[in-house]
Formats: C-alpha cells, structure tokens, sequence
C-alpha cells in the first residue's frame, strides 16, 4: 500500500503502538498521507486512524477533532506552498510544528479545551 513509507501503512492499519506515537510521528505521518492523498481523504483517514489509536491505548476522548484537522490544515499548506523532496526536508524548514502550541496563534487555550472542539472541527478565533 504504502512501499515507499511502510510506516503510513502500519499507521492506517492500526499496528503503531500508542505509546512510540510522538508529536513528531504524528507530523510525519500527516504529511505523508498527505503527500498520496487530496486533503478530505487524508483527513478522514487520518482522523480514523488517530481515533483507532487512541481507543487501542484505552483513551478514546483523547482524539482531538479541531487540533487534528487544524495540524493537518497547515501541514497541506506549507507542502503546496513549500514543496520539498522529503520529510527530512519538510522538517527542517517547518521547526515550528514540531512544537505542540503551535496551533496558539491560532486558537485560545480555553476554546481548544471544550468539549465541542474535541467532538467537531472548529474555525480557529476571529482575529488571531
């Protein structure tokens, strides 16, 4: 499915533990998808994949819709507008998202903690 990157197939598959699940793995699989698939299908199957994870580790309120599709959202962006050869490359000119508050200018802490953001995508804040 995915020979050029057998983790996004393992990822989609449900096979990546929890807990070797990091920020940054996160990222890399979100731009991989997204580099072999048009944003509503990367979202879906993204979201499918991160809920199956999160529901493996026993933590089903963890999936985060709003941060989900809002990393996502910027990640599509910087690759059509920043295209690189790889994810080494993509890396190292997008440090910024590898912090987990990057989506803060963009969203107040407190709307991102509802409940409504975890269930259904929000916009980010007027004016931010």
């Amino acid at each position: 499915m995915h020979p050029d990157c057998p983790e996004l197939g393992r990822f989609v598959r449900g096979e990546i533990e929890p807990g070797a699940f990091a920020h940054r793995e996160h990222v890399r699989m979100a731009f991989e998808m997204l580099r072999r698939h048009d944003f509503a299908e990367a979202a879906w199957l993204y979201s499918r994949a991160l809920r199956a994870m999160t529901a493996k580790a026993g933590k089903p309120q963890a999936f985060h819709q709003t941060v989900t599709v809002a990393f996502l959202s910027v990640i599509s962006e910087r690759i059509e507008t920043r295209p690189v050869a790889d994810f080494t490359a993509f890396a190292r000119d997008n440090p910024d998202l590898f912090d987990k508050a990057a989506l803060a200018r963009c969203y107040r802490p407190e709307r991102l903690a509802t409940e409504l953001a975890r269930r259904t995508f929000l916009l980010p804040d007027p004016g931010r």
